[in-house]
């Protein structure tokens, strides 16, 4: 039988074994797929024990993100500027092969799951970290309006618009610059902070919101996250949480080892119940 996995640490708490086993049982593929709690430093010899033992994919998740991406031999584009791989094949000569299947998981649950669209829209991103890395090509390929990063540090959001300035019309902000003037207000708002789920958020324009305003927030809880009750008091049209995007990658991973994309509907029903 086929074996998959999930690394990172912790790992109790993922949902990856439950969601590829209810794909795998919809497709009739045979695999198993397990979770594998990594120590730090021990990385990339769990990884190359993984294959060697026969492995086929793996799913990677905090904090070897980035230690993955170090360690492919081939990246996608999508991997590539996030500076994350989160999906790990080998091909048939044996390179390891590295995926970021965030932002693409994103856009499929925006626009087969809640039927929206993003091309021509104007959209905040919130956060300049690994999250915001991972979704703001996909984001752009979807050709909106104009995209800006809003953070704390504003280095840190003019380093990112810069490096995807390329793409698409992106700049940067600080959270003092947000304008409640009309000339600002956004069509979307994506939280790719981790703020929320601290209990936090920025100081966030009560009237930033256009009147038919989308807010999604890429973490998600058993509970509202702070973000999305933030944004149901400011009026937002829809507001979504992270569940979605979860099941939606996994997909496009379970895609990229099986060549077969699995039905994502049922088990994110499931998963919200």
């Amino acid at each position: 039988m086929d074996r998959y996995a999930v690394m990172g640490n912790p790992i109790g708490h993922s949902l990856s074994p439950l969601i590829h086993k209810a794909f795998a049982e919809e497709t009739n593929q045979l695999l198993l797929y397990s979770s594998i709690l990594v120590e730090a430093g021990e990385f990339p010899l769990e990884v190359s024990r993984f294959f060697a033992a026969g492995g086929k994919g793996l799913n990677i998740t905090v904090p070897f993100k980035k230690e993955a991406w170090e360690l492919a031999d081939n990246l996608s584009a999508e991997a590539n500027l996030a500076g994350a791989v989160n999906t790990l094949l080998k091909d048939q000569e044996g390179k390891l092969q590295g995926h970021n299947t965030d932002g693409l998981g994103l856009i499929r649950d925006i626009k087969s799951n809640y039927n929206c669209i993003i091309e021509g829209k104007k959209i905040l991103v919130m956060g300049a970290g690994g999250a915001t890395r991972g979704i703001l090509l996909p984001l752009l390929r979807e050709r909106p309006e104009s995209v800006c990063i809003v953070n704390r540090t504003l280095s840190k959001a003019e380093e990112l618009a810069q490096l995807f300035s390329k793409y698409g019309a992106v700049s940067a902000c600080g959270y003092d610059e947000l304008s409640a003037g009309e000339a600002k207000k956004m069509d979307w708002i994506i939280n790719a902070s981790s703020a929320s789920l601290q209990g936090e958020l920025p100081p966030m324009p009560g009237n930033i919101l256009s009147s038919d305003a989308v807010c999604y927030d890429l973490m998600y809880a058993q509970d509202e996250t702070v973000f999305c009750q933030w944004a149901q008091g400011a009026g937002a049209m829809k507001v979504m949480n992270g569940l979605g995007m979860l099941v939606e990658q996994a997909a496009e991973s379970f895609y990229l080892w099986r060549g077969i994309r699995p039905t994502t509907q049922k088990i994110i029903q499931g998963l919200r119940k």
